[in-house]
């Protein structure tokens, strides 16, 4: 039996943030072809935003967050990111050279799900 009105959940990247602060978060990503970062997005405390709508299409994310206090989530996988404005940045090298800051990002393997969501905790 169908039910009228519902419908599947929409797909996307979604970030929950479980910590007291706002986070800032970026996102790194490989299309196959070339490697993008991007933000910045604020999470608020105890909510959920979404980072990407629509079906995930890469089997690995990288995502580098910080509450502007002690709360950091980095990795190890380098991104240019913009210091304190929004950005999209192509490639990963020379990023000073092109006017960005280098971050370390940490990977999440996403098993191609094509829905995920990521929190952040203390």
């Amino acid at each position: 039996m169908l039910l009228a009105g519902i419908t599947p959940a929409q797909a996307a990247f979604k970030v929950c943030n479980k910590s007291d602060l706002p986070a800032r978060v970026a996102l790194g990503r490989f299309d196959g072809t070339n490697w993008t970062s991007e933000g910045w997005w604020t999470v608020r405390p105890k909510a959920c935003t979404t980072i990407l709508n629509g079906a995930l299409t890469s089997r690995y994310y990288y995502l580098y967050a910080s509450d502007g206090g002690a709360g950091l989530w980095a990795g190890k996988t380098h991104f240019c990111v913009a210091p304190d404005s929004r950005f999209r940045a192509a490639g990963r090298g020379r990023c000073a050279a092109r006017g960005y800051d280098r971050r370390g990002f940490f990977e999440i393997d996403t098993a191609r799900q094509s829905d995920w969501t990521q929190t952040l905790s203390n």
